[in-house]
C-alpha cells in the first residue's frame, strides 16, 4: 500500500492528484500540506490535512510522513506584471514559496531518492522556466532555478545508482486551476493528473503536456531567435487581454 504526501494540494492540481490517488487501491494515506485547508466538500476518506506555511524557517512538520513513497510538490504561484510593477516582498516570497521551499521539501526526503526503493517525487515547475517570460519575469525565474536544479540532481541520482528520480512537470496555463485568480474545478485537471502520475511512475525526469501540439514550436522558435520569441510573447500576452498596456 502506497502512502503520498502532496504539498499545496488543497485546490487545483495538487488537489487533482490527491483525489486520483485517493480512487485508487494501492493508495492508503495522503497528507496534504498546504497554508489554505482543504475544502470540507472536497475531502476524501483518505486524506489527511495540515495547514503550513511554506516561508517559515521550522520544516519539522515533515518528520511525521517517513511511511511515504510518493512526493508531489505542487505549491507555487504567480503575478502577471511589468518588472516595474513587482515589490520586492513579492520578489522574496515568489523564490521562497515556488523554489526554496520545494528544494527544502526534496532535501527532506532525499534519502529516499537515493535509495534503491520506490520513490516517486515530482515537482509542478513551468513551461515558463524554459524561456523567457515577459509579464511573468519573476515567476519565470523561479521556475528555470527549479528546472536546473531538477536536472542537476537527476545526474547524481544517475550516478548514485539511484533508480529514482525528480519529475519536472512543466506545463503553460492549466484550466481548472486558482493559480492567477482562476477558480478549482477538477473535471478540468482529472486528465492531466492521471498524466503526471503515470509518469511518476515510469520514473520519467520531464513532462510538458501538449509538446507536440504546441511547446515544441514555441521552443524551437526560442532556441532559434530568443529575443523574437520573447518579443512576441509580450505582444500575444497584451492582444490576449491577460494584461494591460497602461503602463507599457
Amino acid at each position: 500500500m502506497r502512502n503520498a504526501l502532496i504539498v499545496g494540494g488543497a485546490n487545483g492540481i495538487g488537489l487533482s492528484i490527491a483525489t486520483v490517488l485517493a480512487e485508487r487501491q494501492d493508495v492508503g494515506r495522503i497528507y496534504i500540506v498546504d497554508k489554505s485547508p482543504v475544502a470540507t466538500e472536497r475531502q476524501q476518506e483518505k486524506f489527511m490535512c495540515y495547514q503550513f506555511d511554506l516561508t517559515c524557517d521550522d520544516y519539522g512538520l515533515l518528520d511525521q510522513f517517513k511511511d511515504i513513497d510518493t512526493l508531489m510538490i505542487t505549491a507555487g504561484f504567480g503575478k502577471l506584471a511589468l518588472f516595474s510593477e513587482v515589490s520586492e516582498e513579492h520578489i522574496v516570497r515568489s523564490f521562497n514559496v515556488n523554489t526554496v521551499a520545494a528544494i527544502r521539501v526534496i532535501k527532506h526526503f532525499y534519502d529516499k531518492l537515493l535509495g534503491q526503493d520506490d520513490f516517486r517525487c515530482g515537482v509542478m515547475v513551468s513551461i515558463a522556466g524554459f524561456m523567457s517570460s515577459p509579464f511573468f519575469s519573476v515567476y519565470a525565474a523561479t521556475k528555470a532555478a527549479l528546472k536546473i536544479f531538477i536536472e542537476s540532481v537527476n545526474v547524481e541520482l544517475e550516478k548514485s545508482g539511484s533508480k529514482n528520480r525528480i519529475l519536472n512537470v512543466s506545463p503553460g496555463s492549466i484550466k481548472g486551476t486558482s493559480f492567477n485568480q482562476g477558480e478549482t474545478d477538477l473535471s478540468q485537471t482529472e486528465d492531466l493528473a492521471k498524466e503526471i502520475i503515470s509518469h511518476l511512475e515510469q520514473k520519467d525526469d520531464l513532462f510538458i503536456p501538449d509538446y507536440d501540439t504546441i511547446y515544441k514550436d514555441v521552443l524551437e522558435r526560442y532556441h532559434t531567435d530568443f529575443r523574437a520569441e520573447g518579443l512576441h510573447s509580450f505582444d500575444y500576452k497584451v492582444k490576449s487581454g491577460r494584461v494591460s498596456r497602461h503602463d507599457r
